[in-house]
């Protein structure tokens, strides 16, 4: 295969929004609507990479419209070199947020279309796979409307087992008395057997956290998600120290840098980077190994379309085992069951689980195909 033409001729962005048949609430907000900020970068050789961007899509698409001169014409292989370049350029206002956000839709579809260009999945680039499969915890119980919570979020978790799921994910962070009232009824209706976490999306303060973390101690949380705001490691630190469940976060937070505060204070014992939003495949790679000579365990945070679920993948392929041991705790992959129209149609081949195992994809790039007449479907004018 040749490799001549590997220079960037054009960049696209597709922006996507398709409304939800029942809007849903979590902590502090709520969605009506699902959006997504697509990126297509075409070579001189006429090869196409995707990659996605996590946040609000049309600022993104802004934040990438600015970015095009700087990469038309530079050497799309370059990637390390494409990244340090735009992350300087833009660094007096773009350390965290959508900045990198852009950026990670960059870096994900450069990655996709340097595999494609050498037939080769991203994961072997990236110096070859540690696992070709991943187990998943469905991701879900977002508050509606209307109904009772003790309900139909039980009938909500009850199907997931059902589908296979061995472990899932449930949303708190409204109230401390209720949502200990709702996370004892999902423990009893699941059993012991199935892995429960549980995500306020920075819904509470310290104390509160500390309180519902002491409160469950006996049910077998694997772990707190983002139990404070992430802006306060100081309360991410005060959690960790006053309650015994792992804590976990970073879905908010950007780049090496950002992490290796985190890092360093050992404020978080699970951190979740969303490979479109902290930085792209490149930088994600980076935090990880980081993390692994902390001894901190690695696992994507994952909410987009199949794109950022494909990327998201890749890269858990190559995550050391933390720690390595005769029978490791394998990282796992975050699969979102919430309502999306379009998640899974802009891919030619749906990413689906089977009794709650998910395949790497091994096809180049990223390992999927994507479906233009999706993307004329949900694509806002």
């Amino acid at each position: 295969m040749s490799l001549n033409n590997t220079r960037i001729a054009s960049i696209r962005t597709h922006v996507l929004s398709a409304p939800l048949s029942k809007p849903f609430l979590w902590s502090f907000n709520r969605a009506d609507k699902r959006e997504g900020c697509i990126v297509e970068i075409t070579d001189e050789s006429g090869a196409t990479g995707w990659g996605e961007c996590f946040g609000p899509a049309k600022l993104n698409a802004a934040v990438i419209e600015a970015f095009t001169p700087h990469l038309i014409g530079k050497d799309g292989f370059a990637i390390d070199a494409i990244w340090q370049h735009l992350y300087n350029q833009f660094l007096d206002q773009g350390q965290k947020g959508l900045v990198i956000t852009a950026l990670s839709g960059i870096d994900i579809a450069l990655w996709d279309l340097k595999g494609r260009r050498l037939n080769e999945p991203v994961h072997r680039l990236l110096g070859g796979p540690i696992r070709s499969e991943v187990k998943a915890y469905a991701t879900g119980t977002y508050r509606l409307d209307e109904g009772n919570p003790l309900e139909y979020v039980i009938r909500e978790v009850k199907g997931y087992v059902d589908e296979g799921f061995h472990a899932v994910k449930i949303k708190i962070g409204f109230d401390v008395s209720s949502d200990l009232e709702l996370i004892r009824a999902v423990r009893s209706a699941v059993g012991p057997d199935i892995e429960l976490m549980i995500d306020a999306n920075h819904g509470y303060d310290a104390l509160e956290a500390i309180r519902l973390g002491q409160a469950i101690a006996d049910l077998d949380i694997r772990w707190f998600e983002e139990p404070v705001t992430p802006d306060n490691l100081g309360a991410y630190e005060e959690v960790r120290r006053g309650q015994p469940i792992p804590v976990a976060g970073g879905e908010c937070d950007f780049t090496r840098w950002g992490f290796r505060e985190i890092l360093q204070r050992r404020a978080i014992d699970i951190i979740q980077p969303d490979t479109a939003a902290a930085g792209g495949i490149s930088e994600c790679k980076k935090i990880a190994d980081m993390a692994a000579s902390f001894g901190v365990r690695y696992l994507p945070h994952v909410w987009g379309t199949g794109i950022g679920l494909a990327a998201a993948l890749q890269l858990i392929a190559v995550l050391p085992d933390t720690p390595p041991s005769y029978n490791p705790k394998a990282p796992i992959l975050e699969f979102d069951r919430s309502e999306h129209p379009f998640r899974q149609a802009v891919l030619e081949t749906p990413i689906e689980h089977g009794g709650g195992v998910v395949a790497v994809p091994s096809a180049p790039g990223l390992g999927i195909e994507i479906n233009r007449n999706a993307l004329d479907q949900f694509r806002i004018s």
